[in-house]
């Protein structure tokens, strides 16, 4: 097999491969949601009050994400999308998009493994009442946004799966919205946990520290 051939052959592997991942992340995300709501008898979504800074980054991460996914579907019976996405050629390899899809599946396995140990503290957006208490050991013990981090390098893998300007900019613009998200938690966190809060994020870096205790 040539390496024209095995790039081709990558880049359909992959088209079916996106479009059943990311169909199961929306169904995953939906019922879990949906379950837990209605196990617990209360809201785990907060996107904040309309056209505030956490509702325009919910909105975003909302049409990206449905976005994303009707491409992903698409491209599978309409291979001609792909033009209209503007492939990237000098990336359009089996190696790049191999590391893409390793990523984008190791970073969603991560997603859930930190989703899960959270348990009922999980929450999407700011919970005005919440949280209770500041969570500082597990995944947070080297990183501060564990969760967040393992959606930026999820977005990492989309766009080397799929090496295009359309997943390009979904790269740029999600890790805008993921930096504006953050500081807007930091900033409620600071306010709920004033001593507490500024204290662990002098130990533990924003996105990752090997070492606890030696973030600055």
């Amino acid at each position: 097999m040539s390496l024209i051939d095995a790039d081709s052959q990558a880049l359909e592997c992959t088209r079916v491969y996106l479009a059943l991942f990311f169909t199961f992340v929306a169904a995953f995300y939906t019922a879990r949601i949906l379950f837990l709501k209605q196990r617990e008898q209360r809201n785990f979504v907060f996107p904040g009050n309309v056209c505030s800074d956490t509702w325009w980054n919910h909105l975003a991460f909302r049409v990206f994400r449905v976005l994303i996914w009707g491409v992903c579907v698409f491209r599978v019976p309409f291979p001609g999308l792909d033009t209209a996405l503007v492939m990237l050629p000098g990336l359009e390899s089996a190696a790049v998009i191999g590391t893409g899809v390793v990523l984008l599946s190791l970073s969603f396995a991560y997603v859930l493994v930190v989703h899960f140990s959270m348990h009922m503290s999980w929450r999407s957006g700011i919970d005005p009442c919440g949280p209770a208490t500041l969570m500082t050991g597990g995944f947070y013990k080297y990183s501060r946004n564990p969760m967040f981090l393992g959606v930026s390098l999820a977005q990492l893998g989309f766009f080397l799966a799929l090496p295009s300007l359309f997943s390009l900019l979904c790269l740029c613009i999600g890790q805008v919205f993921l930096h504006r998200q953050i500081r807007s938690e930091e900033r409620h966190l600071a306010q709920l946990f004033p001593d507490t809060y500024p204290a662990y994020c002098r130990k533990v870096g924003r996105w990752l520290t090997l070492r606890p205790g030696s973030a600055h």
